[in-house]
């Protein structure tokens, strides 16, 4: 039987404030952190997964992990590698941390670090990139990953097993076709909102040129600041570049219908998170007042549930899954079948330390074996902290390359630890 031999969480945090990189309506002094997580077998095998967070409370988040080490050293790796859904459910159903939730809030997302992490060390130990081995999974055996409770009446085992047997048709032509062309990406790296207008202007054209289609600014921290900001960017890429705007929950119901209805002129593709990530019913009254402007949400929603009215109400119409936000791969699974069910593209929210290294694989693995297509779908990407992973993210031509190495992606380098833990690292002390 195969144990655990140690189990290492990591308070990692990064000084993004000090250029406001990562700034928006709601959060305007991030700094991007990582409560980071190393899975060890006796057998000397690592498997790495993080929670991403920004700033203060990553403490916290770390902490909950934490709270999972005496479950976690008790278990058999071989048992649970071969039978994720049952340990997923090992560990969102045990009743003592339910009540920490139920399935929501820091313990769900410490639920997820490690269900991510073990993921990563079932990927390592195939030798395969976690896309590529989730794709390689048989219907059945993707079903059986998925916890159906509160989900039958929009989604059901049959109706998931009927998407993923559909989506056997032509899955090795899109594989390959996956590993020459890629998967299409859009940027924020030009919206953040504390940038300058020139800043703004000038990342905003550089995308264009990098092969981008899509854009996003943030919004919602004054309405003629963003009108003009709007212009300028609409000014800068033409008239064919999507524009997506996201207002990280800044407004109540009305006074985003209001909002927003100013920016129309624009032809913004989609508002991303108007106002409360629980409030479906505002999400729905805001769909229908905005349309044809697309409402996406979904990178705050705390669970499988909150993404199932989004869909079934009609208040998303985009939905952004989080690598980091949900309890793990297995929910996210979830949560890519009920989209397919509801004909929506799934757009993943990846503006964070590490998020577009582990999130491509869960839009690479919709692709091959849930939705089979890649229209309207798009990854987000910002060009910050990349090199700190192991095998960092690669674009060509405003796509995704598809990793080749095993594992999730999650793993960071040694110097980053040296440098970035908090606050003992070489590069907090400095600060």
């Amino acid at each position: 039987m195969s144990k655990l031999s140690s189990v290492e969480v990591l308070d990692l945090r990064f000084p993004t404030s000090r250029d406001l990189d990562g700034s928006d309506a709601m959060n305007q002094d991030p700094d991007y952190s990582a409560a980071y997580l190393q899975l060890t077998t006796e057998l000397g095998e690592v498997g790495y997964g993080f929670v991403f967070t920004i700033g203060r409370g990553n403490d916290v988040q770390a902490a909950a992990i934490e709270a999972l080490r005496d479950h976690l050293m008790s278990i058999n790796v071989d048992d649970a590698l071969n039978n994720m859904g049952a340990f997923w459910k090992s560990l969102v159903h045990d009743s003592q941390l339910r009540w920490l939730g139920p399935e929501k809030g820091v313990m769900h997302m410490a639920i997820g670090a490690v269900v991510n992490a073990m993921w990563d060390l079932k990927a390592r130990r195939a030798g395969k990139p976690m896309w590529k081995l989730l794709a390689d999974m048989s219907p059945n055996e993707i079903v059986e990953l998925v916890d159906f409770r509160y989900l039958t009446d929009a989604l059901t085992e049959s109706e998931a097993l009927e998407i993923l047997s559909a989506a056997q048709v032509g899955k090795a032509e899109r594989e390959a076709e996956l590993l020459q062309t890629g998967y299409p990406g859009y940027t924020t790296s030009p919206g953040w909102l504390g940038y300058s207008d020139e800043k703004m202007v000038r990342l905003a054209k550089e995308a264009v040129a990098e092969g981008f289609t899509q854009i996003k600014l943030k919004v919602g921290g004054n309405l003629e600041d963003d009108i003009r900001r709007m212009k300028l960017t609409r000014e800068a890429v033409g008239p064919d570049i999507r524009i997506a705007i996201d207002a990280n929950q800044r407004w109540d119901r009305d006074e985003a219908i209001s909002w927003v209805s100013h920016l129309a002129q624009f032809d913004p593709w989609w508002i991303e998170e108007p106002t409360s990530p629980d409030d479906v019913l505002a999400h729905v009254a805001i769909a229908q007042a905005v349309a044809p402007i697309k409402v996406a949400t979904g990178e705050h929603a705390q669970n499988r549930i909150i993404f199932k009215q989004l869909m079934q109400s009609g208040g998303a119409q985009v939905v952004q899954i989080d690598a980091a936000r949900v309890a793990g791969v297995n929910e996210n699974i979830a949560i890519l079948l009920l989209a397919s069910k509801f004909g929506l593209p799934v757009c993943p929210h990846a503006g964070g330390v590490g998020l577009c290294e582990v999130v491509q694989h869960l839009s690479m693995f919709d692709y091959l074996a849930v939705s089979g297509t890649k229209q309207d779908r798009v990854i987000e990407y910002v060009d910050h902290l990349h090199e700190h992973f192991e095998t960092p993210v690669e674009l060509m031509d405003g796509n995704y390359v598809a990793p080749v190495a095993p594992g999730s992606g999650a793993r960071m380098t040694p110097d980053t630890f040296l440098d970035y833990v908090y606050p003992s690292g070489r590069v907090w002390q400095e600060l």
